[in-house]
């Protein structure tokens, strides 16, 4: 076939098959200029190419453009390269050129694989693909003993697992001995990623997408996350994300997988962060369990008020968690950086207290990586001005951005009482026989450094969202849940243009079941839910989904967090 091959191509062909012709196109000067190194060999090519007429293409036959495409493929790639002319070919062309083989110097046919997605888009961006080697890794792969022309994974799990899934080839060595080696199929890899509940939960994203797409206020809006893991163990169990499209063609909105954005993809958190930032309070011991605070709108000097969704009256920690208290966190941060806050006063906060909030963000898993055993992780966007009021709103989780991934591991670790866990894709890895032959281990990170007392007081309050406060509904009461929920000013760029240029507000929500001993955790992540220039009216969208993904989760898994037969 040759409908691919392009003007160019054919130029190429012609400069080979009507050399002499087309070499007396450059005229005597132009000769003369390349010895005296004025024009270079490059040069004189391309003048050639120019010079190729319109009717010179048209002479070209049905067989010319097949052979000037043929032509192409075996030049593009790697000099030293084997190239292939042909995919898919047929049986007969396949025996043909097997059996004419010394006819056809170097020409030969071999067999190669492709990457089937059995669950079609399922976690088709986190499986990935392989291909050939890309360039800019070409003496890696030499090194480790490839041929150029092999297959290798060139993204997700089929990159990160390559040296297991990829195999041995045969080899024959000819000498005073003849020695054969037979080839061997690579090895099969496990993941932890339940692919029935995966499918679910991006089926309902799909559906949860769409009835979002239809409410007022929305037209920023275009992708959902969950994540759902093992918080004990760190296995992932599922990495769910869509993006919807309107496609103007088709007339219709078109579903995009994006299971990858949970890994790439960061959101501004809002006051998810709450319970990370609170330990920092204790730590520093500008607060302790049991420390109230009035919860009034505060002011600075040529500065706007700043304020809880609602007054709360005098509050405690439990009670700052409960009601997702901004003005309890601003205080507190206001304290850890050695500044007492009276009316009107002007900001003067001791800026190093930023490094000991985002040591503590660390230890909880945001703004670091999570372990994950993946090719690339984002680790979000780490502000670069230091302020003291840029200081309050990243103790509200109105600065630095996460991934959905890190959100999950940020909750996992309170689950598991401080311990963060390293997260794993991979379960085992089989042999041919099918025999597990490596089974992956559960791996602590850290321990987040406080006390244990008050990560106790931390599940305390989460627990109290749940079922008292901001985040009630969103997990079915009876598997005990606790969680946090969060929403923030988020922006976006309309026009592409590189900068910001439109409000939006963001949902997140984080939270782990049962609460006295959590097998499983989650995060849940809706950017630009709500265009606030348009209206008061903001998608519940994060709850539903928050509610739906856990009861998929529970439709599967006991509570002990064996799976339910």
């Amino acid at each position: 076939e040759y409908n691919k091959v392009l003007e160019r191509n054919l130029k190429e062909y012609i400069t080979i098959v009507n050399e002499k012709e087309i070499n007396k196109r450059i005229t005597d000067k132009e000769y003369k200029d390349l010895e005296n190194r004025e024009l270079t060999d490059k040069d004189i090519y391309e003048l050639k190419i120019d010079r190729i007429t319109k009717e010179d293409l048209n002479s070209l036959s049905k067989q010319d453009k097949k052979a000037a495409y043929i032509y192409y493929l075996m030049n593009k790639g790697y000099y030293y390269d084997d190239k292939i002319i042909k995919e898919e070919a047929t049986s007969e062309e396949y025996s043909y050129i097997l059996e004419n083989v010394d006819n056809l110097k170097g020409f030969n046919t071999k067999l190669i694989w492709k990457r089937v997605y059995p669950y079609g888009n399922t976690l088709r961006s986190i499986l990935g693909r392989i291909g050939s080697i890309p360039k800019e890794e070409k003496e890696n792969y030499l090194e480790k003993g490839y041929s150029l022309n092999d297959v290798v994974g060139t993204s997700g799990i089929e990159k990160e697992y390559e040296e297991i899934l990829k195999g041995e080839k045969e080899e024959k060595k000819e000498g005073t001995d003849i020695i054969y080696k037979e080839g061997k199929k690579g090895n099969d890899i496990v993941l932890n990623i339940d692919i029935k509940l995966q499918k679910e939960i991006e089926d309902m994203l799909e559906e949860q997408l769409l009835i979002t797409k239809k409410e007022p206020n929305t037209e920023f809006y275009n992708r959902s996350f969950v994540v759902i893991v093992n918080p004990k163990t760190g296995e992932v169990i599922s990495l769910a994300g869509k993006q919807i499209v309107y496609d103007n063609k088709l007339n219709r909105y078109e579903y995009y997988d994006y299971d990858e954005g949970t890994i790439i993809d960061t959101v501004t958190p809002g006051s998810v962060v709450k319970g990370a930032s609170i330990t920092v309070g204790y730590n520093e011991r500008v607060i302790d369990i049991g420390t109230t605070m009035y919860d009034s709108c505060i002011k600075f000097l040529n500065m706007p008020e700043k304020c809880s969704w609602r007054t709360l009256g005098l509050i405690n920690d439990l009670d700052a968690l409960k009601w997702s208290s901004n003005v309890y966190q601003f205080k507190t941060a206001m304290l850890v950086g050695g500044f007492n806050y009276s009316y009107n006063k002007e900001l003067d906060i001791d800026l190093s207290a930023f490094e000991k909030y985002r040591k503590v963000f660390y230890q909880y898993g945001l703004g670091t990586s999570t372990g994950i055993d993946y090719p690339k992780e984002e680790t979000g966007y780490k502000g670069g001005s230091y302020a003291g009021d840029l200081l309050i709103n990243f103790a509200i989780g109105q600065y630095d951005t996460y991934t959905p991934l890190q959100l999950a591991q940020y909750v996992s670790t309170i689950a598991n009482d401080g311990n963060r866990m390293k997260f794993n894709l991979l379960k085992q890895v089989l042999n041919d026989n099918e025999e597990t032959i490596y089974e992956n281990k559960s791996t602590a990170l850290n321990k987040v450094e406080t006390e244990d007392k008050y990560i106790k007081r931390i599940k305390e309050g989460f627990r109290l969202v749940l079922t008292e406060g901001t985040g009630v509904g969103y997990i079915n009461e009876s598997y005990k849940p606790a969680g946090k929920t969060g929403t923030s000013e988020s922006f976006v760029d309309i026009d592409n243009d590189g900068e910001i240029d439109n409000e939006t507000v963001s949902n997140n929500f984080i939270g782990y079941a049962p609460f006295d001993n959590p097998t499983m955790a989650i995060s849940v992540s809706s950017p630009d839910v709500q265009n606030p220039k348009r209206g008061e009216y903001k998608s519940n969208v994060n709850y539903r989904i928050s509610r739906s993904a856990t009861d998929l989760y529970f439709k599967h898994y006991n509570l002990d967090g064996s799976v339910k037969k």
